[in-house]
């Protein structure tokens, strides 16, 4: 006599489902936590018309060689005017007033210029204070989690940007660290302290007067 096939437990049934709530409910999860962190950076943009910051830098060439080291003050008033002030090891000022950007360079008594058009982008300070038209030119997505902090990664539609990437790392809603991987294979990277949002900034701070004696070089 064949042995009699069990019937189906409905007892198991609730525990079925809910281990396919569990598991749908997972998955909305992880989708909302990858969009997550691409709102952070939309908002932090929407939502800082000024910013100041103190930030360390290092650059790594394609080598790997022992990395250059800088650090100073970086500001912006969006859109379009910052001010990116390295001071340590060797002094470098970068301005942009909405039309151009000054870099100047005391030791070498030179300062270029460039119309913002074509330098914006090719700078942090100058990503920043853009003019919310981050999706124009670069595509978004979620670069996950890494050293406490959620990644951003911004990857440019123009081939002539002079980046491959930009990240920006957030913990909670404050900007922390930017990696810049450009297209000669170094890599920059800024750790930001001390970040105020929405300070009041002197207008005067987004206005370069080429110093006395220095050569200028550019449009």
């Amino acid at each position: 006599m064949a042995a009699a096939i069990p019937a189906p437990s409905l007892t198991n049934r609730p525990w079925r489902l809910l281990g396919r709530a569990l598991v749908w409910s997972g998955l909305l999860a992880w989708g909302s936590a990858q969009a997550g962190n691409v709102d952070t950076l939309k908002h932090f943009l929407e939502s800082s018309r000024s910013l100041r910051a103190d930030f360390s830098q290092t650059v790594m060439g394609k080598s790997g060689h022992r990395p250059q080291a800088s650090s100073g003050v970086m500001m912006f008033a969006r859109p379009g005017r910052f001010r990116w002030q390295i001071e340590k090891p060797y002094a470098q000022l970068m301005v942009g007033d909405g039309s151009k950007v000054w870099i100047y360079d005391p030791d070498l008594k030179q300062v270029t210029v460039k119309r913002m058009g074509k330098a914006l982008g090719a700078t942090p300070a100058a990503l920043l204070a853009g003019d919310n038209a981050l999706e124009k030119n670069f595509v978004l997505s979620d670069g996950g989690s890494r050293d406490g902090l959620e990644w951003v990664d911004a990857t440019p539609k123009s081939a002539d940007s002079g980046f491959e990437k930009v990240r920006l790392g957030f913990q909670g809603d404050s900007l922390k660290a930017m990696d810049l991987l450009d297209s000669f294979g170094q890599t920059t990277h800024l750790v930001f302290q001390r970040l105020e949002r929405n300070p009041s900034l002197p207008a005067s701070l987004f206005h370069f007067s080429v110093p006395a004696g220095a050569d200028v070089v550019g449009e």
